[in-house]
């Protein structure tokens, strides 16, 4: 799984049709580390099942949505 604050990874395994890795893009700026571990385990808690098998994880300071790769299927 990656983790980013950069949205190309998105874009890229959208235009690859790729199956993997799973990408979590964190769309909150100015973290430190322990808020930032704090989001993971959220994600993780709420999506581990979806990233695990494939997909893509967008965080806000309000919401996680998840899709499963291949993007656009």
């Amino acid at each position: 799984m990656v983790v980013t604050l950069d949205a190309d990874f998105h874009s890229l395994l959208a235009a690859s049709r790729a199956i993997s890795p799973s990408v979590v893009r964190i769309r909150i700026e100015k973290l430190n580390g322990e808020r930032l571990a704090a989001i993971l385990i959220q994600v993780i808690a709420t999506a581990g099942k979806e990233l695990t098998a494939g997909a893509v994880a967008s965080v806000t300071t309000h919401h996680i949505r998840v899709r499963m790769l291949p993007i656009g299927s």
